[in-house]
């Protein structure tokens, strides 16, 4: 277990629009601070001063080719950390080839099964469709997720799955190609913290919490497709890099 932190860089303005973003400050409304590449690499450099475990880049899909200048003026001044790529899983193949080689640790949302709930709710056509040709290109390029002795992830993929109330994220399809088309060794974060945020009022299916009983179902759906890392803390669903 890490002891020292993950060196977290939010990326205001997502590229999903989910109704229910429990950051939607950053995500959706713009909170923060312009930088530059310089600045970027700067803060990076800064994070590997202060002995966090990792650069985790939150959002990152929209900056992409920002986030690769900044990599390339902090690996120039000594920028040593594995990099997290910590995505709602709306990734385009063109840019996730240009981080091949670059990115250590994937991890992605795998958000929805039905493309009708993810343009609903995310504003994200084709998200399935999308989201799942992304999963395999992550997986193929760093594989399963690698742990050190202290149990701190240093490569590989880690995939996150935010159960919904009343089935909504397609939880079954979610297990079910993860098993069959990427591995039964995919480390799998199933999270319990769903609560209305946001817009999430304004949609009665998304107007309450998950029970418990939602919940195990979705453990339970894992566990019958042959998926057997998880992670199942409620409380710190990410804390192997994030703290």
């Amino acid at each position: 277990m890490g002891r020292h932190g993950s060196g977290t860089i939010f990326f205001a303005y997502c590229n999903l629009h989910c109704v229910f973003c429990q950051n939607y400050s950053i995500s959706q409304l713009g909170e923060g601070s312009t930088v530059d590449s310089t600045e970027l690499a700067g803060m990076m450099l800064s994070l590997q001063t202060k002995g966090c475990h990792n650069i985790n880049l939150v959002s990152p899909t929209h900056a992409v080719p920002f986030v690769l200048e900044a990599l390339e003026i902090a690996a120039g001044k000594g920028l040593q950390l594995p990099i997290v790529y910590n995505t709602g899983g709306y990734d385009s193949l063109e840019a996730l080839e240009l981080l091949d080689g670059i990115v250590d640790i994937y991890m992605p949302d795998m958000k929805y099964s039905e493309a009708k709930i993810g343009e609903k709710f995310s504003d994200a056509k084709g998200y399935p469709q999308v989201n799942r040709a992304a999963v395999k290109e992550m997986h193929r390029q760093v594989g399963d997720l690698q742990l050190d002795e202290s149990g701190v992830a240093m490569r590989g993929l880690l995939v996150r799955h935010l159960v919904l109330p009343h089935g909504l994220a397609g939880t079954e399809g979610v297990m079910k190609f993860l098993s069959e088309e990427v591995s039964t060794d995919t480390y799998l974060n199933v999270m319990a913290q769903y609560h209305p945020c946001y817009q999430a009022f304004d949609y009665p299916q998304l107007s309450r919490p998950i029970t418990g009983e939602e919940f195990s179902a979705a453990l339970e759906l894992a566990r019958r497709y042959g998926l057997h890392r998880l992670d199942e803390r409620v409380s710190l669903p990410l804390r192997l890099i994030h703290w």
